[in-house]
């Protein structure tokens, strides 16, 4: 995400602290996979708290807009300025996203309802990379380059404030699908990602234009997707079940 900036890598006992720190948030990730008792509905927000989110959604993506922007017109004027080195992973969050559509909405058309099936798969489509991202971005964003004067932190906090927020937004749009729920799946994936990270974190976490880092950075967007998908797939299995459907509020179907 960092588009305007490369990140530098980690080395020495960075290295060593970030790896340590991200095994042992998947362990705990894992332990509480265990834990988890059977796939629960989170609670769906009200129409009126729906459309709030959304707007502020929106707002969000404005301000993200304007902030890099800014920060493009500061790294130009300090002469920091480069063009964006060869991105070799959207195609690979493209076509994760374009997968996780179409599934969501086959599995999800017969118990919901083609209107609310679609609604879910673009949530869903919209937020599996948010998944990755947010870890992600949290990870790399006191490393981005090169630091921007007179304040490297002012810029940072003026690139990622916004792009967290529309993280969380749109990780919190997951509970406006009634197909969502959380399941041990889920969170087994969600660890496997972070151990995933973890190995990218032993190795420096480098930008992934070498084999290593671009492979570990596929299959932890790969995992990013799973999380998602298994969401999903709970709610399909007991959406067939007679009445269900019907029980549903009138918006969502």
């Amino acid at each position: 995400m960092t588009h305007y900036a490369p990140w530098v890598s980690y080395g020495g006992t960075a290295r060593i602290g970030l790896a340590v720190a991200l095994l042992a948030t998947a362990a705990g990730v894992a332990d509480a996979a265990t834990r988890l008792p059977p796939p629960a509905r989170p609670a769906r927000p009200s129409e009126t708290a729906t459309t709030v989110m959304l707007v502020a959604w929106g707002l969000a993506i404005a301000a993200f807009a304007g902030c890099v922007a800014a920060y493009a017109k500061a790294a130009q004027r300090e002469h920091v300025f480069h063009a964006p080195p060869v991105d070799p992973i959207t195609p690979v969050t493209l076509s994760c996203v374009a997968v996780i559509f179409v599934v969501i909405l086959l599995i999800s058309a017969r118990p919901l309802g083609w209107g609310a099936a679609l609604g879910s798969a673009a949530i869903g489509a919209l937020a599996a990379p948010m998944i990755f991202e947010f870890p992600f971005d949290l990870i790399v964003m006191a490393r981005t380059s090169p630091p921007i004067p007179p304040d490297p932190a002012l810029y940072r906090v003026l690139f990622f404030a916004p792009l967290f927020l529309i993280e969380i937004l749109t990780l919190a749009l997951l509970t406006v699908s009634p197909a969502v729920r959380l399941s041990r799946a889920a969170l087994m994936c969600f660890a496997f990602m972070l151990a995933v990270f973890a190995v990218w974190g032993l190795s420096g976490f480098a930008y992934p234009s070498a084999p290593v880092p671009y492979t570990l950075n596929v299959v932890s967007k790969i995992l990013a997707f799973a999380v998602t998908l298994s969401l999903f797939l709970p709610r399909a299995a007991r959406a067939s079940m007679p009445g269900r459907v019907s029980s549903l509020p009138a918006t969502v179907r």
